[in-house]
């Protein structure tokens, strides 16, 4: 009778941990979703339409300076959020680690999420931003270009380190 009970109540606590696990999964799964999502909008829609407004405007013509200042705030704003996600990722893939989950993939999409993360917000948006506010000299330099390419390499890998985590992290999900 008391075994049975106590498994009863092992079996309570273990639903109760399992939910609580499930919430934070899920909430970990949406926020790489939604930054990789808003990875792709801000590179694959946002950006050639701005810096393409020649073609959607009328008797208005942006040049690549002023379509720079408005992408760069809006990547500068943009850092906020991946700052948050880099946190994220740290918190739960050290959670993961510590409790005995360990993945090589997941491992390694984690830390390149957290590494192409902190070089966007803290080095490539902050140095593009500088050299916009010196001016349009600034922006015509050979500096500037390999730094926004830079910038470019650097988001297109957070993309696919994103995807990668999520669907990894979904697959071993399924398995638990």
């Amino acid at each position: 009778m008391v075994l049975t009970g106590a498994l009863h109540l092992s079996y309570k606590i273990g639903v109760g941990e399992l939910r609580k696990n499930i919430y934070i999964d899920f909430s970990y799964l949406v926020m790489l979703a939604a930054t990789f999502g808003a990875v792709l909008v801000l590179g694959a829609i946002a950006a050639p339409v701005i810096f393409h407004s020649d073609k959607i405007l009328v008797d208005m013509v942006m040049d690549n300076y002023n379509a720079g200042i408005i992408m760069g705030e809006i990547f500068h704003r943009f850092s906020y959020w991946i700052y948050f996600v880099a946190f994220g990722v740290s918190l739960y893939e050290a959670a993961q680690y510590k409790t005995g989950q360990r993945d090589a993939v997941s491992f390694v999409s984690a830390i390149t999420i957290v590494f192409t993360s902190l070089m966007f917000s803290g080095v490539y948006a902050p140095k593009i931003l500088g050299m916009q506010a010196i001016g349009v000299e600034a922006t015509q330099s050979d500096t500037f270009h390999n730094i926004h390419m830079a910038s470019e390499i650097d988001f297109k890998i957070l993309a696919v380190a994103l995807l990668v985590l999520f669907v990894r992290r979904l697959m071993l999900l399924r398995r638990a």
